[in-house]
């Protein structure tokens, strides 16, 4: 690995040449602007490079066993990051950050340079350990092909599994990841790094589950004017429900689907024209169902209307946990890290999965509603020649696409709207399930509206963008946001290769259990008789519009 300081010098170079004052961004077109951006981050991407080395030298002369010797304590302070953030000013974890990458590609290099030297032989008894697992993030920072937050992303997430998951394991995740980062900022490599890190330690999904629900609390306190005041930290599985609630609450505020049906249009509208804030809203919201707990009867039974939060696993995860020998007839109910099952769920729209035994209360509590899926991901059809999508139809949209298609978007699938690929009006296109896919509001209207496309080849589907965008309109990937879906093929492929289907292609099965009532209806068990078509769930609530 090796730097070089002309590479620093001609970044700086490239950026400074095309301005030093304001007015002379002001003056540049769109296309230039751009550049200047892109060469921008390549010279911070040198300039953090730079102060990593920096950093990982000052911890390495200050670290603990130099004690009052060490240079960040003999120029008075406790450690390494707080002596960088005096001499740079930026924050604590950037400073952790730099300081950590920087050792980490010391150890890296001095790694490869012992490794290329001559070393006394091994003795036979004792095994080679091989290349350390982060090495390749150590390479790739050095060689200006990731970013430092990137970086400290992937390390993070998976040195969580490294004393558990084998090395060789780990270090072929964290190349695939670096491969990965090509096309994805810091906030979406964290997000893929704890996919890949469920991926390859599925057995550790219980124990990561448990600790998080250790982190649940709930203080109150009285502040000195006389206001209450709380902080609440929630479990996801005992977050959701009250996220869902606070969306239905101020969905028309923050950019949730439009509504077809006129009382709730009417609903949308005046709430659009009360003159409270968003936080004035909730906080009555939540005092009146507060004061509504209050007054129920202990001996009623309640439970029949829920803010809408659902649970999605395969089919075969929820067999699979039900045929392991090892768990006898009492099983776990509660979040438990002692005897991990096998298989693993996730409640729609939070990214870290839950375990087994946490989808089998939900499956016990709601039932579930099957949804099948063909081996290129594409559910099977249950479209209606009918201009809306039904809610039966947007539970299977939900669980294949996970949430707004479009690039970039983080927005879950209680906050989109089916779109309709060919056009209602304009293509007469049918309301199938395969011509139909989840975006958000504000990404349904710049199709509509700016002349954007979606088009589907082989049950994949991809964004067109218009020629004022790209002239070349070269077709951009939307792969779903549903992480269980995104090896479907390749299970295919082993399992026709194991047992190959006689006459049809086979069905992948989802099963989603819904808690409760929201804007797509109230979720009730079903059932697939074997060798037929999935069936869904009846719903009555009146469907939210789409495009």
């Amino acid at each position: 690995m090796e730097f070089s300081s002309s590479h620093l010098v001609r970044a700086a170079a490239s950026v400074a040449e095309l301005g030093w004052r304001p007015e002379d961004f002001v003056a540049l077109d769109d296309v230039t602007l751009l550049e200047v951006q892109r060469r921008h981050s390549a010279l911070k991407h040198q300039v953090d490079l730079h102060g990593a080395w920096i950093a990982g030298e000052l911890a390495r002369r200050s670290s603990h066993g130099l004690g009052y010797l060490g240079l960040a304590q003999k120029q008075g302070f406790f450690s390494p990051e707080e002596l960088i953030q005096s001499l740079s000013g930026s924050s604590r974890s950037e400073a952790s950050k730099l300081v950590k990458v920087g050792l980490l590609m010391a150890e890296s290099q001095a790694a490869e340079e012992a490794e290329g030297s001559a070393t006394k032989p091994v003795p036979e008894q004792a095994e080679p350990s091989g290349p350390s697992w982060h090495s390749p993030i150590a390479r790739a920072v050095s060689d200006s092909a990731l970013a430092l937050d990137v970086a400290e992303a992937i390390r993070t997430t998976l040195a969580e599994i490294a004393d558990r998951v084998p090395n060789s394991v780990v270090r072929e995740a964290c190349e695939r990841l670096i491969s990965d980062a090509a096309t994805r900022n810091a906030d979406q490599m964290f997000r893929r790094a704890r996919q890949v890190r469920d991926q390859i330690d599925e057995a550790g999904i219980s124990e990561r589950e448990a600790r998080q629900y250790g982190e649940r609390s709930l203080r109150v306190w009285r502040r000195r004017d006389g206001m209450i005041q709380t902080s609440l930290v929630a479990h996801p599985e005992e977050g959701e429900p009250l996220l869902a609630w606070y969306h239905d609450a101020l969905g028309p505020r923050r950019g949730g689907p439009r509504f077809t049906d006129p009382a709730a249009q009417r609903e949308a509208t005046a709430l659009l024209a009360d003159s409270r804030t968003n936080e004035q809203i909730a906080a009555d919201a939540f005092f009146d169902l507060f004061r509504s707990a209050l007054d129920i009867n202990p001996a009623t039974m309640v439970g029949h209307r829920r803010p809408s939060v659902r649970i999605i696993v395969t089919d075969h995860a929820v067999r699979a946990a039900a045929d392991d020998p090892a768990r006898g007839a009492e099983h776990t109910t509660r979040i438990s890290p002692s005897s991990p099952q096998p298989g693993h769920g996730r409640i729609e729209g939070v990214l870290d999965p839950v375990s087994i035994a946490t989808v089998e209360r939900y499956l016990c509590d709601t039932g579930a509603v099957p949804v099948a899926f063909d081996d290129e991901g594409q559910c099977v059809n249950v479209g209606r020649d009918q201009r809306l999508f039904t809610s039966r139809q947007r539970i299977a949209l939900a669980v294949r696409d996970g949430g707004c298609l479009f690039p970039n978007c983080g927005r879950p699938p209680s906050f989109c709207e089916a779109h309709h690929i060919n056009f209602w009006a304009r293509d007469r296109g049918n309301t199938n399930v395969a011509d139909g896919v989840l975006l958000c509001r504000r990404h349904h209207l710049l199709l509509h509206n700016n002349g954007w496309e979606i088009v589907r080849e082989h049950g994949s589907y991809w964004l067109v963008p218009p020629r004022s965008v790209d002239p070349l309109q070269v077709r951009i990937p939307l792969p779903s946001k549903n992480p269980d879906l995104w090896d479907l093929p390749s299970r295919a492929a082993q399992s026709r290769a194991v047992d190959p289907p006689a006459g049809r292609a086979e069905e992948r099965g989802f099963r989603s259990s819904q808690s409760g009532t929201g804007q797509f209806g109230a979720g009730q068990s079903g059932a697939r008789p074997s060798g037929a078509g999935p069936s869904f769930s009846t719903e009555t609530s009146p469907a939210a519009g789409g495009g």
